[in-house]
């Protein structure tokens, strides 16, 4: 029998611009081995402090309309007194507050239970740091 609680960590390089990453397909190959067609709980942590997770609807252009609404929010400018590293970054700090660190979603069956449109996806501002990590939690 599978144990109770299994963890691995994804690790993923997001490029130099912000981003939105769709990290279904790799939660759902992780419950296919994790769940074993058992009901639980899939947590999705990003262990960061300027990156989030969200579930929202991608390719339809609402990933872009994410970024431009953090942009609208959380403006790349000299404001904030968090001031190392590029010009804005501070912003990428207060992300988190807005766009958390983590989801935790229902698994039945084995099967992450998303809406038709629904995807787990990393949101990633920071220009700076291009390599993460993404720790999959399943409690079952």
């Amino acid at each position: 029998m599978p144990t109770a609680f299994t963890t691995t960590v994804l690790s993923l390089s997001t490029g130099a611009t912000e981003t939105v990453t769709d990290l279904t397909r790799d939660c759902q190959i992780f419950l296919d081995e994790a769940a074993a067609g058992r009901d639980g709980l899939l947590n999705v942590f990003v262990p960061h402090a300027t990156a989030g997770v969200a579930v929202l609807e991608t390719g339809s252009g609402s990933d872009e309309d994410l970024l431009a609404v953090l942009h609208d929010l959380l403006p790349a400018d000299d404001r904030y007194r968090h001031r190392h590293g590029s010009p804005g970054h501070g912003r990428d700090h207060v992300l988190p507050a807005i766009v958390p660190p983590y989801a935790t979603l229902p698994v039945v069956g084995g099967r992450l239970e998303l809406g038709t449109w629904q995807s787990v996806c990393l949101v990633d501002t920071n220009r700076d740091n291009p390599e993460r990590q993404v720790r999959l939690s399943f409690l079952g």
